[in-house]
């Protein structure tokens, strides 16, 4: 089958063999992906991962339990093993022994079919367009913030970065009656932000004041989380939204002297980002910025790292 692979470098494989479906699992034919920073990560070096790149998708259940047979799904990214003190205890997401579509130990949706877990499946209503159905997951991460950290509470929040997670991030913010700021480099992706009626304002014009009570770094850098640090109030808290291959060193001093709650956020709630999305509480429509084939894989890489594009997409369906 065709599929995009990272082995230490990032190459589209005509012959890559087809998966097959194990025990208690399904066989989806793709239909659409969605990439995200994460994937171009992982196209650098990011966590030494080797095989099919991707896992943001929509696709077509074409074998496994006839329940799921011909219904088009969505699937979350972690396959976990249901056994470990953390699957038993209701944190599956942090599995022990896990393994994560196109990041971690596991071919992605970058390809023809993926071979997905029953348990990781979601049908996707019929209202659900296939373009808008690929930002289930990132949605979904986007959900997970206001599940961990008290908004409601928070008076004055700062989302760092303008990019396809902190797009979603601050629509979500707004969804649930926050009014946040947005921080980025980029006109484009800022405008898009601003139709939403949401504040931005241009790095190279913010002012990080350290009296912010929630800042979401969602930048993508590790020079994100240095300005995080400064735009922060003492007590305040930091939502860490950002992965990256490479590594700073950090002055974590101003953790300590102010206090600082950091937390790590990552993959959250699908029902939430499902419902948001058939009830049209969150529109992405305006996000996707260009749509490729899956032959044409290396230049929709190209595309998704370039400044203003927001979402690129690719075609699978053929």
């Amino acid at each position: 089958m065709l599929a995009l692979v990272y082995d230490g470098e990032v190459s589209l494989r005509p012959d890559y063999p087809n998966p097959t479906a194990g025990r208690d699992e399904v066989l989806v034919a793709v239909r659409k992906v969605g990439i995200c920073a994460t994937d171009l990560e992982v196209s650098r070096g990011y966590m030494g991962f080797r095989g099919v790149m991707g896992h943001e998708f929509v696709g077509t259940v074409v074998a496994g339990p006839q329940q799921w047979r011909g219904q088009r799904v969505a699937a979350e990214i972690n396959c976990v093993c249901g056994r470990c003190d953390m699957c038993k205890s209701g944190l599956a997401n942090h599995c022990r022994h896990r393994t994560v579509f196109g990041i971690d130990g596991r071919d992605g949706c970058f390809a023809e079919q993926i071979a997905v877990p029953v348990r990781n499946l979601h049908a996707v209503p019929d209202e659900i367009s296939d373009a808008e159905a690929v930002f289930i997951e990132p949605l979904a991460a986007a959900y997970q913030l206001v599940r961990q950290v008290q908004v409601a509470r928070a008076d004055r929040v700062v989302v760092l970065g303008d990019g396809r997670l902190a797009q979603l991030i601050v629509r979500v913010l707004k969804h649930h009656k926050k009014r946040p700021t947005m921080v980025g480099r980029h006109a484009g992706k800022l405008g898009a932000a601003d139709k939403q009626g949401i504040q931005t304002v241009r790095v190279d014009q913010f002012v990080p004041a350290a009296a912010a009570d929630v800042v979401v770094d969602a930048t993508g850098s590790p020079s994100g989380f240095e300005m995080a640090m400064r735009t922060v109030r003492p007590r305040g808290t930091i939502v860490l939204k950002s992965t990256f291959a490479a590594a700073e060193g950090l002055n974590l001093a101003p953790l300590v002297i102010n206090e600082i709650t950091v937390t790590g956020s990552r993959c959250g709630p699908f029902s939430d980002a499902i419902g948001a999305l058939y009830t049209r509480e969150v529109d992405v429509s305006a996000l996707i910025s260009a749509e490729y084939t899956l032959a044409e894989a290396p230049a929709a890489l190209t595309a998704a790292a370039a400044g203003d594009n927001i979402k690129v997409l690719m075609d699978v369906s053929g």
